[in-house]
């Protein structure tokens, strides 16, 4: 015990000495994990809290042109129908949109609102026909010649694609429920039903359940999702000093003398994990309270734990057992910091994609999301998820902690027999 508490103390006096180490371990999960979480904050908020500036131009100026601008304004839209005063036209508003400064311009075609209840009232008159109803105004009034009629959508060319989909969606809707009521309205006026006897309410919601914890429904937002993702990355990023001190020290024949000593290769290597593994604990201590005290200073929620801080850590202990143990095997194979280093940093930002941490598995390709599988990354990230959000017990954690585990001990069986080769030869 002593030799491996000795072995370890060498490692923090070789960690203490690396200052730009220390700050990469330390600093940069800090700052990207603030400046992601900011950036990405608004995704997560109520569609109601962010308005988006759009244009507006009605060439209709009909029923439909305004329930339409209605609706929009009670959504996520600021509307522009004017600029310096004056309506805007339809190339006008296109140019804006394409040079950037709006994100949206809707159009309204002229003759929609008479076009709509044109084809409406020839639908009515057609099904009231066939139901054999008797009204001489129904069988005398001559059906009129619709056309169909289009709202054109010019996006900014940096919208997303989701932005785009949300808004036709929106738009669809809208139009939809426009031409249901109006359906309904005809019908009552042909059958001469006196009062709004008709239910136009929807008959078929949508209610989103949450996790609940203590009666108080629990929404996941930015913070829950990124500290857990960037507490991965940076205990990951472990992997770039831990193989470069290895690599140092075989370059610089400390290796060799250690090996002259009475102590075996299985405590060196005790020692190097054991250090490096309060370094990981104490990186994921410090990401959850920037979570929990930072946060809510930078206008971010707080972050909010649903399950047990003790499992927590548990997940924790065995991400960084799992960078440890690739940070062995990287040092145990390269001959140089220069191989090293750059292939660690690139190691580790693979993972971290394929893992989950910057793009959600579930909007990946099929075979991205196969071989997400095969990232520890992705088992610590579900770990994690299962804990915040899911308030999951021990029993829900034990298959990715069993994964992270064995993988540890395979990567760290490789090193030393690919040492023991090594030496051998």
């Amino acid at each position: 015990m002593y030799k491996l508490l000795s072995a370890t103390y060498k490692e923090f006096l070789l960690l203490k000495r690396d200052l730009g180490g220390l700050a990469i371990l330390f600093v940069m999960p800090l700052v990207l994990v603030v400046t992601v979480t900011l950036i990405q904050d608004s995704s997560f908020k109520q569609i109601n809290d962010v308005k988006i500036p759009i244009l507006f131009v009605d060439n209709d100026n009909g029923a439909i042109s305004k329930s339409v601008l209605k609706n929009l304004k009670q959504g996520n839209f600021e509307i522009n129908t004017k600029i310096e005063k004056n309506f805007i036209t339809e190339i006008k508003a296109s140019k804006l949109v394409l040079k950037g400064k709006y994100k949206l311009a809707i159009i309204i075609p002229k003759g929609l609102t008479v076009g709509l209840q044109q084809k409406v009232d020839n639908n009515v008159q057609s099904i009231l026909q066939g139901f054999g109803v008797e009204n001489e105004e129904i069988i005398d009034k001559p059906k009129s010649v619709t056309t169909a009629k289009e709202i054109k959508l010019y996006f900014d060319p940096a919208a997303q694609l989701s932005f785009k989909n949300g808004v036709k969606n929106a738009i669809d809707k809208m139009v939809s429920k426009i031409e249901t009521k109006s359906i309904y309205a005809v019908f009552q006026k042909e059958l001469e039903i006196e009062g709004n006897l008709l239910d136009q309410n929807s008959f078929i919601t949508f209610k989103e359940i949450n996790p609940v914890k203590k009666n108080d429904q629990i929404k996941p937002n930015s913070v829950q999702h990124n500290v857990p993702a960037w507490s991965l990355f940076a205990i990951f990023f472990i992997i770039i000093p831990l193989s470069i001190n290895i690599v140092k020290e075989k370059n610089q024949g400390t290796s060799v003398r250690l090996k002259t000593n009475p102590v075996s290769y299985t405590t060196i290597l005790g020692s190097k994990i054991l250090a490096y593994l309060v370094v990981c604990m104490l990186q994921f201590l410090l990401m959850l309270l920037i979570g929990i005290y930072l946060f809510p200073y930078l206008g971010l929620p707080s972050l909010t734990i649903n399950g047990s801080y003790f499992l927590l850590f548990i997940v924790a202990l065995f991400v960084g057992l799992a960078a440890i143990a690739l940070g062995i095997l990287l040092g145990t194979i390269a001959n140089t910091p220069e191989q090293s280093a750059p292939f660690g940093a690139t190691l580790v930002v693979i993972l971290a994609a394929i893992g989950g941490v910057w793009i959600p598995v579930f909007i990946m390709p099929k075979i991205m999301q196969i071989i997400a599988k095969i990232s520890p990354m992705n088992w610590g990230l579900n770990g994690f998820y299962d804990v915040i959000l899911r308030n999951g017990k021990f029993i829900d954690i034990l298959p990715e902690i069993s994964l992270l585990g064995l993988f540890f001990i395979i990567l760290l069986s490789i090193s030393i027999y690919y040492d023991k080769i090594k030496n051998a030869v």
